[in-house]
């Protein structure tokens, strides 16, 4: 990277780690942002390190002078004209994630899907905790990939969540073991077909070998059909077959089949205490990656037995008169709202709304039927949500302008025995910069009420 020109297209949190990185291993760096100066962080401490900082448009100016590498915040979608210049102009694109991979020699864990991701993701690092040297964890998860990257040690694992925006940006990106979860209709807006997206997500095993392992949902068709063009080793996971190689649930137990056939009895699935029908796709996952990946079985058992969920992913935040109320801020699509939905019996009041992205939320409306008493909407999609609402027959629908306003009505209607939830089923950006900051208000609300 020594003296290579190299423009950091964002200023958000990866564009700041990975421009100081590539600053520290002597890049000539220059910071593009759309916003203002004043609403940009960190700009004076880049520009201590000697980088440029250009802040307030993407001129196309900055690309008259030579550039050997654009890092790409990865929202920034690439139909915007300077990447459509720089496409022209033969310049490489990339998100941080190759950056931090060409910085490496750690052994890497890489884990994306439509849903679950960062549930998978701390499950594999929880349960691989046991190693020597111990691992590492990285990505959407909240630690910037090639911040960690830089600093992992060649022979420590390096467990991260990676999002079809990330893979897109990749070109030499080469995991050790590769994990697809699902596909789903997700991020269409972006990608512009499913196709396109599933492409994407398949960049995660591109680069693997015969010495590499890929690992996949065996009950998922659009999953299989991607496994068969790899070149790795393939491991399933599933909770209806039972693979050759893999994890799996028979008679309700979680077994393990290892690459010689032998099976290995890991717990019964009562025991896990990780709410949700859908977590135990996350949590046969795991397993298979970890125990191939060399973790102890007392370990992964202790994890399954104790682990309760991540922040903002289903997260029980505190029980009021006999009310509970949970933080599901992560569930940014339809799918993700219905599966949360689903690990309740009923009785759910549903705080849901943000930005319209393209969601078909027709596939809400039996869940909303036999588990929503009443519908609280906010945000860009309120009307979408509401309209699904009333056709499921939810007697009460409330319209609020934020997620204060939501957990002071939910406050005031639900009853004992009730659940209230977070479970957005949009992006956040209409309102927030992140779902991390939509979750911590909606957490910080709901321990003010009295």
């Amino acid at each position: 990277m020594k003296n290579k020109h190299v423009i950091v297209l964002g200023l958000a949190k990866s564009g700041f780690a990975v421009a100081k990185l590539l600053a520290r291993y002597g890049a000539l760096v220059t910071v593009n942002e759309q916003k203002p100066r004043h609403e940009c962080h960190g700009v004076e401490e880049l520009e201590a390190l000697g980088v440029k900082v250009v802040c307030g448009s993407h001129p196309l100016s900055l690309l008259d002078e030579p550039v050997d590498l654009i890092v790409k915040n990865p929202g920034i979608p690439y139909r915007i004209p300077f990447l459509q210049e720089a496409a022209r102009k033969q310049i490489p694109v990339v998100t941080e994630v190759e950056v931090g991979y060409l910085l490496t020699r750690a052994p890497i864990i890489g884990i994306t899907g439509s849903n679950g991701k960062t549930t998978t993701t701390t499950l594999i690092y929880e349960m691989l905790k046991d190693s020597d040297p111990p691992p590492l964890i990285a990505g959407n998860i909240g630690t910037v990939f090639c911040e960690v990257a830089a600093r992992a040690r060649p022979g420590q694992w390096l467990v991260t969540e990676l999002s079809s925006f990330q893979l897109q940006g990749t070109t030499a990106f080469h995991p050790k073991i590769g994990v697809l979860l699902n596909i789903f209709d997700a991020h269409l807006d972006y990608h512009g077909t499913k196709q396109a997206y599933i492409e994407a997500k398949a960049k995660l095993f591109a680069n693997q070998t015969p010495d590499d392992l890929a690992v996949f949902n065996l009950d998922q068709e659009e999953t299989r059909r991607v496994a068969d063009a790899v070149k790795a080793q393939v491991v399933w996971f599933s909770t209806r077959s039972h693979p050759e190689r893999g994890a799996y649930v028979e008679d309700g137990r979680i077994k393990y089949r290892n690459k010689l056939g032998e099976v290995t009895d890991v717990l019964a699935a009562n025991e896990v205490r990780l709410p949700g029908t859908h977590n135990l796709e996350n949590v046969v996952a795991a397993v298979a990656v970890s125990l191939e990946a060399g973790a102890k079985l007392e370990r992964v058992r202790e994890v399954l037995r104790n682990f309760t969920g991540v922040p903002h992913r289903l997260q029980f935040v505190r029980e009021l008169r006999g009310v509970r109320y949970y933080n599901d801020s992560k569930a940014t699509n339809a799918l993700a709202t219905k599966k949360a939905l689903e690990s309740f019996s009923g009785r759910v009041v549903l705080i849901a709304g943000g930005l319209v992205r393209g969601d078909d939320y027709r596939g809400l409306t039996t869940v909303f039927k036999s588990r929503v008493k009443a519908l609280i909407v906010y945000g860009q999609v309120a009307g979408k949500l509401a309209e699904i609402g009333y056709k499921a027959g939810v007697k009460h629908v409330f319209h609020v302008d934020n997620v204060k306003e939501a957990v002071n009505v939910a406050h005031q209607i639900a009853e004992q025995g009730d659940t209230v939830l977070l479970s957005p089923a949009a992006a956040s950006w209409d309102q927030f910069s992140s779902f991390e900051e939509r979750g911590d208000m909606f957490t910080d609300c709901v321990h003010m009420l009295r």
